[in-house]
């Protein structure tokens, strides 16, 4: 953070300039390890940074990014992708504090934006807990293929991963900050992230899984 004349430290700030936002974006884009989620993520933040810069100087806090949904709802977008796009704007406020270019309780303003319910049925079969756990069990835990099966099992039904998300993950995107096993990619260590953090029964197979098959 930069300091003041006498050495003090520069007050965050309430409203942040394209450079700010850029840093922030970065900052965002190289947490995520996967392509398709730098994809999404990096449309949804220009969206929101040109409108943002469209407006007079505007404070970068919670009635401004209530003011952006309310701009994007007329689209007529579904709720699942204004929710998306709020979720990237969340995560762009998130790093910026981080950085110490907004304000910490700006940030957390921000964060509690609440997007449009998602109304209806998904499509598709869904299963159900019992069905999860029966699917997660049926692999071998005295053999190594099992043990890889249940790893990756695994953090697909407990951690939402994508397919391509848990084949590509390896030890070493984990790691254990203050004695939890966290993802530095996915933002396991965060709870504002829409992963959340490794559940407790897919700790042990994971480890084993990712120990052995490096």
């Amino acid at each position: 953070m930069k300091r003041g004349k006498r050495g003090r430290k520069a007050s965050p700030k309430q409203s942040l300039n394209l450079p700010d936002l850029n840093h922030a974006k970065s900052a965002v884009l190289n947490s995520l390890p996967s392509k398709e989620s730098q994809r999404g993520y990096r449309h949804a933040i220009d969206e929101f940074v040109a409108w943002y810069c469209s407006e007079p100087r505007l404070s970068f806090n919670k009635a401004v990014v209530t003011r952006y949904r309310i701009h994007v709802e007329p689209r007529q977008l579904a709720p699942g992708t204004i929710n998306g796009r709020l979720a990237a704007v969340r995560r762009l406020a998130y790093e910026a504090a981080d950085s110490g270019l907004l304000s910490q309780d700006l940030a957390a303003g921000i964060r509690r934006v609440k997007g449009p319910k998602n109304l209806g049925v998904r499509l598709g079969n869904w299963l159900t807990a019992d069905q999860a756990k029966a699917l997660w069990q049926v692999p071998d835990p005295g053999t190594l293929k099992g043990k890889r099966d249940r790893a990756l099992l695994g953090v697909l039904l407990g951690c939402g991963l994508r397919r391509k998300e848990a084949a590509e993950l390896g030890v070493a995107h984990l790691q254990r900050p203050g004695g939890a096993l966290g993802h530095r990619g996915f933002g396991w260590q965060r709870p504002t992230c829409p992963h959340g953090p490794v559940p407790d029964w897919v700790k042990p197979p994971l480890i084993r899984g990712l120990t052995r098959l490096g």
